[in-house]
């Protein structure tokens, strides 16, 4: 027996898609990615049959994104390869899965996890409020947790956090990790800890600025720059008066590199050279060596040449007279 779907029942069919879709993974995606998986899910709902080059036709995406989307998913666990298929798994499952925990018998060290936590609760509660209007994914609550348990961060520390991604209209998971990672990396803690952070973090664009000026460069710095600058500044406790007295010494360069600066840099650190006045003792003394050496050279070049010598001043008059 053939079945055919009745063309009325599409015009009024709907295909749903549930709400944790919106709140835990819409940010996340690319619009391909997007466009994909709510193709897909229509198609599912009838048990289609579709090959990806079709699919491709059908969406206007190339082979290749359409296979990239239908990876990004399955590495999230939404879709399941199968034999030549997909199958379109149950959001609101996988999500009940990851919060579900056992209920044990609570000990000592959990009680009191859970009294430190009526503060953090109350935070949560902030975050869900101010920055995703009351609507907060489940998962995020966990990833909460978690936060504070590998950083070690303090609650106020984690609100600015949530506050620094939302202004720069970022708040997606994978870039408040990248940002809490980044703090974390440097130590911070206590909100005393991260305005230290910003304090440096300011100084160093400055820093970062003043050098792209004075080397009239445009360009954005590449992370490797980046990261020469970051060890003169922080490892060896450089200011931008000292990183400028090497600047000065690549103005008859053309195409300055990095390399050169490092290691005229990185010379006076191991010198245990700590301040401008030392710096420039120090350069006044090499162009004292330098010019000595070169009179010394000169007076060596002198001597060698062979000096001809007359014992016999008659024979020489008398050879003159000839």
């Amino acid at each position: 027996m053939k079945l055919e779907q009745n063309d009325e029942a599409l015009l009024f069919s709907t295909t749903k898609i549930p709400d944790i879709f919106f709140s835990e993974y819409l940010s996340g995606a690319s619009g391909n990615a997007i466009k994909v998986y709510l193709y897909i899910s229509f198609l599912a709902k009838y048990g289609k049959d579709i090959k990806v080059n079709d699919l491709s036709n059908k969406l206007a995406l190339t082979v290749p994104i359409i296979q990239e989307s239908l990876k990004y998913w399955e590495d999230l666990g939404l879709i399941t390869k199968k034999g030549n298929g997909y199958i379109i798994n149950n959001i609101q499952e996988l999500e009940l899965h990851k919060l579900y925990k056992p209920n044990v018998s609570l000990s000592v060290e959990d009680i009191e996890r859970n009294e430190k936590n009526e503060q953090r609760a109350k935070l949560v509660e902030t975050i869900n409020n101010s920055f995703f209007q009351g609507i907060m994914s489940p998962s995020w609550y966990a990833d909460i947790d978690m936060w504070f348990n590998k950083f070690g961060f303090d609650e106020q520390v984690m609100l600015t956090l949530f506050n620094y991604c939302f202004n720069r209209s970022a708040l997606h998971r994978n870039y408040v990790q990248v940002v809490a990672e980044a703090w974390a990396t440097h130590n911070v803690k206590t909100f005393a800890d991260l305005e230290i952070y910003f304090q440096k973090q300011e100084a160093f664009s400055k820093i970062e600025k003043a050098i792209k000026r004075k080397l009239g460069i445009s360009r954005p710095f590449t992370e490797y720059e980046k990261a020469y600058i970051q060890k003169w500044t922080e490892d060896y406790g450089y200011s931008l008066d000292i990183i400028e007295i090497a600047l000065k010494k690549t103005t008859s360069k053309t195409n300055i590199s990095f390399d050169y600066l490092d290691k005229m840099i990185s010379d006076w650190h191991v010198r245990e050279l700590a301040t401008c006045d030392d710096i420039q003792n120090f350069l006044v003394s090499q162009k004292k060596l330098a010019k000595d050496k070169k009179e010394l050279e000169k007076k060596v070049k002198y001597n060698s040449f062979e000096q001809r010598t007359y014992d016999n001043f008659d024979n020489l008059y008398a050879n003159s007279q000839n």
